[in-house]
C-alpha cells in the first residue's frame, strides 16, 4: 500500500498540521492529493510508492479481472478508492480491493461502506508497521474475509483467512502457490510477483485454463 507518512517538512507549523473533518466531510474533501487516508478523524497523506510496488499491483488488478470477469464474481477497486469497515473504524485505501457480486450493493459513490471480500495491500518499506498492525486488525475487526500482504522488498507474501473465531488465520502456501478461498478456483503460483518479467495476463490465464 501507499506508505503513511507521519511527518513531512513543511514551511509553517500550519502547513504541518493534519485537516481535521468527519468522514462525510473527508470523502467530499479535494485537497489536492487523491493518496489520502482518513483516521481518527485525521487526513493522512501517503508517500509515493517504488517501481517494484506499482509492477505489483497492476499484475495482481489484470490477472484478478480476469479471473473476476470470466466468472462474473463482483467487482474490483483499486487506491485510492476509499473503504470504510465499520462506524469506529479509519477510511482506508486499500491497493486492490475485491466484492463479491452479493455484495456489491456495498459500493458507493465514492467509497465501499462496508468491507470487501478480499483486500490486497502491497508493503512499502516505511509501511511494515501500518499494514501488519493498524491495518491487519482494522480489516480483522471490520470483517475483511481474506487479507494478502505482499512485500516485494523480502519477496515474501502472506495470506489470511478470517476465522468463525473473528481472527485471521495464516493460509497455507502449498509448494510455492497459494488457494485462494474467497475467489473459489483462483489459485497464484507466489513467484509470478518476483518473477522478472512479470507472466503476461495471457500464460496466467492458461494456466487457469480460461482461454
Amino acid at each position: 500500500m501507499h506508505t503513511q507518512v507521519e511527518s513531512i517538512p513543511k514551511q509553517s507549523p500550519v502547513e504541518e498540521t493534519r485537516p481535521r473533518m468527519s468522514y462525510a466531510k473527508f470523502l467530499e474533501w479535494d485537497g489536492g492529493n487523491p493518496h489520502v487516508e482518513w483516521v481518527n478523524g485525521e487526513v493522512v497523506m501517503m508517500a509515493p510508492v517504488s517501481d517494484e510496488h506499482s509492477g505489483d499491483q497492476v499484475f495482481l488488478l489484470k490477472i484478478l479481472g480476469s479471473f473476476v470477469d470470466a466468472y462474473d464474481l463482483g467487482e474490483l477497486r483499486t487506491e485510492p478508492f476509499q473503504m470504510k469497515t465499520g462506524p469506529k473504524l479509519p477510511g482506508r485505501s486499500p491497493d486492490i480491493l475485491f466484492v463479491a457480486k452479493k455484495n456489491v450493493s456495498r459500493l458507493k459513490k465514492k467509497h465501499l461502506e462496508g468491507p470487501a471480500d478480499l483486500v490486497v495491500e502491497i508493503i512499502s518499506p516505511r509501511s511494515q508497521a501500518i499494514d501488519r498492525g493498524e491495518k491487519y486488525y482494522e480489516y480483522e475487526a471490520g470483517g475483511v474475509r481474506e487479507y494478502w500482504l505482499i512485500d516485494p522488498l523480502r519477496k515474501k507474501a502472506e495470506f489470511y483467512l478470517l476465522g468463525r473465531d473473528g481472527l485471521y488465520h495464516l493460509a497455507p502456501i502449498k509448494d510455492g502457490i497459494f488457494h485462494s478461498v474467497v475467489l473459489k478456483g483462483l489459485w497464484l503460483e507466489v513467484a509470478w510477483l518476483w518473477q522478472k518479467p512479470r507472466p503476461s495476463v495471457l500464460a496466467v490465464q492458461k494456466q487457469w485454463k480460461l482461454v
